[in-house]
């Protein structure tokens, strides 16, 4: 009678490491490059990153974030706005911030979903009391150190996604308005300064007297300004400058005709800028600096920038 061979051992093997010079697909390249910068986060956010990373089961952080819906404090129903609403979500969600006095950033949200009061619940207390360069420095990478992407359906991990960009958004338009703020603030410390008297009574500016008659006689005084600052203050390798004010007219129209904007119309712009003099700097320092370049600009009715600032070296990798 033959007897049957025994089973074969069974061997555990490790997993195959990647021979030298292998390419690392997208998303092994985030998770490490997010993995990186958990110390980089605001204090608050990396609280919060810790508390969930500290539940190993799903079903318990899934719990963990119910109970963070319990934390957050009402939103108003006349902040319930298109312009507070949070697109791309399943459910409704509203996120408003708050600017205080000591320069930092309070957020307040709502929805009509427990899930998805959770998820808000987590930005808010994550970015709530920091700087908006903070919160611009934040990437979105951090979502799957919760460890909540298991727990959700991909539409709800769309949506939680699409909160933290609206908020990002937000912020920006926070440091907008600062920088148009401190632009009528220098504009009209300008105007009040005294000028060299042109013998009748009246003071006048040679130099004042010239950028008016430019942008007078411009059909595109914002564009062409912002050009001629980054350019010289940049020397950037490549300048892309994109009037999108088309896109906003109904909000590009009410400015002019309150005043706040140029008669030229031009609030919205894209920009692209790859220069050596972004070496070394964060994507906030970056953004501050072209904002710092374009104070006159606020001034003259420029309101929203979408930047992209890249390095050569960024470029070519």
């Amino acid at each position: 009678m033959y007897r049957a061979a025994p089973p074969a051992p069974r061997v555990n093997r490790a997993p195959a490491l990647a021979p030298p010079g292998h390419r690392v697909d997208r998303a092994t390249r985030l998770k490490v490059c997010a993995q990186q910068k958990v110390s980089e986060m605001p204090k608050s956010l990396q609280k919060i990153v810790g508390a969930f990373q500290m539940v190993p089961d799903p079903m318990a952080r899934y719990k963990q974030l119910l109970y963070y819906a319990t934390k957050l404090d009402t939103l108003p129903a006349e902040d319930h706005i298109t312009a507070n609403k949070v697109e791309g979500c399943v459910s409704q969600v509203w996120v408003k911030p708050e600017l205080r006095a000591d320069g930092l950033l309070y957020w307040r949200a709502d929805s009509d979903s427990q899930l998805t009061k959770g998820l808000a619940a987590l930005l808010v207390l994550g970015l709530s009391g920091c700087t908006p360069q903070e919160i611009l420095s934040v990437e979105p990478t951090f979502i799957e150190l919760l460890g909540l992407k298991q727990s959700l359906t991909p539409s709800r991990n769309n949506g939680f996604l699409n909160m933290f960009k609206l908020m990002q958004r937000k912020t920006l338009e926070v440091l907008t308005a600062q920088a148009t703020q401190v632009a009528k603030v220098n504009n009209k410390g300008n105007c009040e300064s005294h000028a060299p008297s042109n013998g009748n009574g009246s003071s006048s500016s040679s130099g004042a007297s010239t950028s008016a008659a430019a942008s007078s006689s411009s059909k595109a005084p914002v564009q062409e300004g912002m050009r001629r600052k980054l350019t010289e203050a940049l020397k950037p390798q490549k300048l892309v400058i994109v009037d999108q004010s088309a896109s906003h007219a109904g909000h590009a129209g009410m400015m002019t005709a309150s005043g706040r904007a140029s008669k030229s119309g031009e609030t919205h712009f894209k920009v692209e800028v790859v220069s050596e003099q972004f070496e070394g700097m964060p994507l906030v320092k970056r953004q501050r600096l072209v904002y710092s370049l374009l104070q006159d600009e606020f001034g003259m009715g420029l309101h929203a920038l979408s930047l992209d600032t890249k390095t050569p070296a960024e470029v070519n990798n």
